[in-house]
């Protein structure tokens, strides 16, 4: 099934620092996912679920807002 990894709820926008999964590539849940840059600190999102990442939705270097789509795991049952 299709589920969505949403920014984390920071306070404000955050820019995505770097991926560390490619698309195609498996994730377990908590792993981590991205990293995202704001005020100068990082913060890693983990995978909330167990399957493959499908879709990068937030590019490197993108400001992207609390509660929008970083990208979309499909999660193994």
């Amino acid at each position: 099934m299709r589920k969505p990894v949403t920014m984390p709820d920071v306070g404000a926008p955050a820019a995505v620092s770097v991926w560390f999964v490619a698309p195609g590539e498996r994730v377990f849940s908590g792993d981590r996912l991205v990293e995202i840059l704001i005020a100068g600190a990082t913060i890693d999102v983990p995978a909330p679920v167990t399957g493959r990442l499908l879709e990068r939705a937030a590019l490197t270097d993108e400001n992207v807002a609390p509660g929008q789509i970083l990208g979309f795991i499909d999660e193994e049952e």
